[in-house]
């Protein structure tokens, strides 16, 4: 739905004609278009956008005008089988799932009409998030964001408050936790959560249908800058990349930051990595979801690159070295003007303590790291050690135990 915005500014006009907009929900297989396509159909006929290049789209126009006229969502799956191949059209092989949802152009009463509205009158280029609910047959739609803001701070969103009315009460945290995360990855995505129980209310067992949202936003993918071309570079770039960010390696050094070297970067510069840290930022490349690690062991690169990163509103600064190596390091920052509140902001040495030996597992133990940070989890503490909801917010207190907790009697 967020990517028509731009184009059904002349259907949300008060007084115009009803339409539905059809969404990409879940994919699988060869298919045509990715989760978030869209497609409107108004009540006349006409049609924006298209969800398969052709092959699903009279079913989908169909159902489109059917649920204008019930005015109620529902879902729509199309697959391939030898029964249906042919009626209608998707014989690539792969299945698609398709949400339908009425809009009533100024009805204040209809929550999509107001978010599209909202988002129509806003910069079709700024960062929003639209948010819905895929498991209920009433019309729902949430913006996330003051989108009236300069920047729009969207991965900072409270998802809380803005979901409430959403969800019940008791799925609210879990929710909230996996909307946020979506949020702070960039794209598009469905989620699932547990329907939770209020409190005060009696759980009486029984498995509910998971809470199902969709949640599309209009933000590029995360950052992550690897300053330092070595194989502990090669790890980290590899597992960092599972978490959804586009990947920067530099290092000034030309003969080691090579493109062939690294494969999946999405991006390998050769520069002094202080000097492109300070043209990124610059450019307005760099935010809050953004993290660096510095793996270079020098003290060359490392000092004046931590000194730039601390000073800069980023998610995650880290740094690879001995506690020796930490020690001298925090030393040249502070003589270099770094302050006690930024220095505090620095993770070095990089990485949980796992016990982490070769490149991969360093790897491993900066990207738990990583994840931790991005929740707010100041502390990892191993799941079974601790008692409470697996998505409860970060500030929200916590027992832990031993294993001696586990053991039955």
């Amino acid at each position: 739905m967020l990517t028509l915005v731009d184009q059904l500014t002349a259907w949300l006009e008060p007084g115009a004609e009803p339409f539905a907009v059809a969404t990409v929900v879940g994919a699988s297989g060869s298919v045509p278009r990715p989760v978030g396509t869209a497609m409107a159909v108004r009540a006349d006929g006409a049609v924006i956008g298209s969800l398969s290049g052709g092959c699903v789209e009279a079913a989908v126009h169909a159902a489109a005008l059917d649920a204008i006229g019930v005015g109620a969502c529902h879902r729509e799956t199309f697959g391939w089988s030898d029964d249906d191949a042919f009626a209608v059209g998707l014989t690539c092989g792969g299945s698609l799932e398709v949400h339908v949802q009425p809009v009533r152009p100024g009805d204040d009463g209809d929550p999509a009409a107001v978010a599209l509205a909202r988002l129509a009158a806003g910069d079709v280029g700024a960062p929003a998030a639209l948010v819905r609910r895929l498991d209920v047959a009433r019309p729902t739609a949430v913006v996330l964001g003051d989108l009236s803001g300069p920047g729009s701070d969207i991965p900072g969103a409270g998802p809380d408050n803005s979901l409430r009315g959403l969800v019940d009460d008791g799925a609210l945290p879990a929710v909230s936790a996996q909307v946020a995360a979506v949020l702070r990855a960039g794209g598009t995505a469905t989620v699932h959560a547990a329907p939770g129980v209020p409190d005060g209310a009696c759980d009486d067992g029984a498995l509910d249908e998971p809470v199902t949202l969709i949640v599309e936003t209009r933000l590029p993918p995360p950052r992550f800058v690897v300053v330092g071309a070595n194989d502990f570079a090669g790890a980290l770039v590899r597992a960092v990349r599972l978490l959804g960010y586009r990947v920067t390696l530099v290092d000034a050094r030309e003969v080691f930051a090579a493109p062939r070297r690294f494969p999946q970067a999405d991006e390998v510069v050769v520069d002094w990595p202080d000097r492109y840290l300070a043209a990124e930022a610059a450019a307005g490349r760099l935010d809050e979801r953004t993290g660096v690690a510095v793996l270079t062991h020098d003290a060359k690169f490392d000092v004046p690159t931590l000194r730039l990163a601390l000073g800069l509103p980023l998610a995650y600064v880290g740094a690879m070295g001995s506690r020796r190596s930490h020690a001298q390091r925090v030393r040249a920052l502070h003589d270099e003007g770094v302050t006690s509140d930024q220095l505090a902001r620095l993770r070095s040495p990089i990485g949980l303590d796992l016990g982490a030996v070769t490149p991969e597992e360093v790897a491993v133990s900066v990207v738990a790291e990583l994840v931790a940070v991005r929740h707010g989890r100041d502390a990892a503490v191993p799941l079974s050690r601790t008692d409470g909801p697996l998505h409860a917010p970060p500030d929200t207190p916590r027992t832990t135990h031993s294993k001696e907790h586990h053991r039955w009697t």
